[in-house]
């Protein structure tokens, strides 16, 4: 029954944008509602179900939480790996989220400054509609 709690978490898009965000490292939730463009209610109702599922823990670091993928559970169901590894860059949706991610950590934001999140978004938007 375990696998069908995975599946039911991964069968939510805004589920699987927060989980191809952490592919690359742990974020604070601010950082994945400022990436993202969502909520913190929102985030955090998506971020329990993940959780729930073992798909994603956390840790905290002074006033922040951050989130991570859950190493044990990729190991044992590799299915995620493979989502994970092959699928995510297929939707226009994740690669723009990624993309963001990627302009946010190369410019050095933190959750200090998370704000500016929306410089880095109107910056690859910018890009995108001048290809």
């Amino acid at each position: 029954m375990k696998t069908i709690k995975i599946l039911k978490a991964l069968g939510d898009e805004t589920r699987i944008r927060i989980v191809n965000i952490l592919r690359d490292g742990p974020l604070c939730v601010c950082e994945i509602e400022s990436i993202l463009e969502i909520t913190q209610s929102n985030a955090s109702r998506h971020l329990s179900k993940l959780m729930n599922a073992n798909i994603v823990t956390y840790y905290k670091e002074a006033k922040y939480v951050y989130y991570k993928i859950d190493e044990e559970t990729l190991n044992k169901y590799s299915f995620i790996k493979v989502l994970l590894a092959n699928e995510l860059d297929e939707d226009e949706k994740l690669k723009n989220d990624y993309d963001i991610l990627m302009g946010y950590r190369q410019s050095g934001l933190n959750c200090e400054n998370v704000s500016k999140v929306k410089e880095v978004i109107s910056k690859i938007s910018e890009r995108k509609s001048a290809k």
